[in-house]
């Protein structure tokens, strides 16, 4: 068999591996929108969820994960913005930083499970937080500031030396040339990663078991008291969230519909992580296309 013969052979056996592996996906997703969009209604989406009878949605379950999310993020983007600025322009290549990089990539390769037992150890039961949306936000704190610090590392060094160069030889400041030359240029880059870490977040549910809890506290929308609670806003409350609310009704559900519940609830998580892909994409392009006029 010549090269040319080979070169197609392989090439069209790759195709069919991609092509195999794009089915499993797709199909796994119709099998679950299938079961689960008929299930979705506005009731559902916004009532809470009953324990013993049918008919029970999943709007608290909603509301804390977008909770839980929004103060994950507060945490945790300052902190892998500032480890991820440091590595890429002012970290100096010797041992402590292979060992930082190291620890990040052993931190990103954790089952969520083990950040979930650390996170309860540490957070719940030694820092006495408990069981609430503050312990669950540092337990994904942990889970996702590896991913994202690699994320904004490696949007920044895709810059090219150049850009920099050419901030400093207008009189800029290294800092200066970091915030308004460097930084912009990879926006679009670290807002796409932030994006995906988004979309991990809201389906993480082990490190969630054990530090956020497994109950929903019925909430008080007219009380904004952050101490409260009730208050959909305290962050001390314990906070069941769609993911933890999936496995719970598939494992310990003694409502009569639960199938429902689980069919629509999984439908749902997995529309809004796929909003999350594809929105990152969408950003991304209309980001860089504004940034490079192309």
């Amino acid at each position: 068999m010549n090269s040319k013969k080979l070169d197609r052979l392989f090439t069209a056996v790759l195709y069919a591996i991609s092509l195999f592996i794009v089915l499993i996906l797709a199909s796994l997703l119709l099998y679950i929108l299938v079961r689960g969009l008929s299930h979705i209604s506005f009731n559902f989406l916004t009532k809470p969820a009953k324990s013993y009878e049918a008919g029970g949605g999943i709007g608290i379950q909603l509301f804390n994960s977008i909770y839980l999310l929004l103060i994950t993020m507060l945490i945790s983007l300052p902190l892998s913005l500032g480890a991820g600025i440091f590595l890429a322009e002012y970290a100096k290549q010797n041992w402590l930083t292979d060992v930082i990089r190291t620890t990040i990539e052993i931190l990103s390769s954790l089952p969520s499970v083990v950040v979930g037992l650390f996170g309860y150890l540490l957070f719940v039961v030694k820092m006495g937080y408990g069981f609430s949306i503050f312990s669950g936000a540092l337990a994904l704190t942990v889970f996702n500031l590896p991913l994202m610090t690699r994320n904004v590392e490696e949007a920044l060094r895709s810059v090219h030396f150049t850009q920099r160069e050419a901030g400093l030889s207008l009189g800029l400041s290294r800092w200066e040339t970091v915030l308004y030359v460097v930084v912009p240029e990879s926006l679009s880059g670290m807002i796409t990663g932030v994006i995906l870490s988004s979309g991990r977040i809201f389906g993480e549910a082990a490190a969630l078991i054990y530090t956020a809890g497994q109950s929903a506290t019925a909430l008080d929308w007219s009380n904004w008291n952050p101490l409260n609670v009730s208050s959909p806003i305290n962050i001390f409350r314990q906070a069941e969230t769609l993911a933890v609310h999936i496995w719970k009704v598939n494992s310990e559900g003694i409502t009569p519909d639960k199938d429902a519940v689980s069919s629509g609830s999984s439908a749902v998580l997995i529309l809004i992580v796929l909003f999350f892909n594809f929105g990152a994409r969408f950003v991304s392009k209309r980001l860089h296309k504004k940034l490079t006029s192309t």
